[in-house]
């Protein structure tokens, strides 16, 4: 994999099985220089688990314009080095859209080891329309910017997808009820994992099941 230039692999890792990993992402992590990633503690066990012993160097959003150069100069050294996420695919709500922008512009060569996603996961699992739909991310943080938000989605013929932290995921869901009463929404969290939960109700019910049960694990909301 070493040459002039180095090249760059953005590749996918579990959502929450570790046994849901291709053979090439395990091939690219094996032979690659390095692996850039968002925590090296969540790396590591993923690389014990298949015997892999590579550098590993930290990655995340409150480092990226820090260490985003540092990982184009070693690319630019000839150094191979795969980009990770904690889980899922690389780009999708995290900080490796800006690094993989930075090797865009600077020309690195750069291919994926595509994989497992909590958007698509979720999407199939649901039951919603997956022929046409919206991704939106996170809801924005405050209130008045996330009500605005969802009050221009109130025309949206497709199926909406949002991410969403156990932290925020009540407080959302009462801004949803608001704009969406009626609406069948699907939460479905822990995907993959050994609590894997779907539910479907409309937003209040939701809000009086996570009221009675705690919520917690990251979650995925399609309506």
């Amino acid at each position: 994999m070493n040459g002039r230039i180095g090249t760059f692999f953005i590749v996918s890792t579990p959502i929450g099985n570790l046994k849901d990993i291709t053979l090439r992402a395990l091939e690219v992590l094996r032979e690659v220089d390095i692996i850039a990633c968002e925590d090296t503690r969540v790396t590591s066990k993923l690389l014990a688990r298949y015997n892999i012993n590579k550098k590993l160097i930290s990655y995340f959003e409150h480092n990226k314009a820090k260490k985003g150069p540092g990982i184009i100069k070693l690319l630019k050294e000839g150094k191979s080095i795969a980009l990770v996420t904690d889980a899922g695919t690389p780009g999708i709500c995290d900080p490796g859209y800006y690094v993989i922008k930075l090797a865009i512009e600077e020309r690195i060569p750069m291919t994926v080891a595509p994989g497992p996603s909590a958007l698509t996961a979720a999407l199939v699992l649901s039951g919603k329309p997956p022929d046409r739909f919206i991704f939106e991310g996170y809801l924005p943080r405050k209130k008045g910017a996330r009500r605005k938000k969802l009050k221009e989605l109130m025309a949206e013929k497709r199926t909406i997808i949002f991410y969403e932290s156990p932290h925020r995921i009540i407080r959302s869901l009462e801004d949803i009820n608001t704009f969406f009463p009626e609406r069948e929404i699907c939460c479905i969290r822990e995907l993959t994992k050994k609590f894997e939960e779907v539910i479907k109700d409309t937003a209040s019910g939701l809000i009086r099941h996570f009221k009675k049960k705690k919520p917690k694990g990251e979650f995925v909301i399609i309506l």
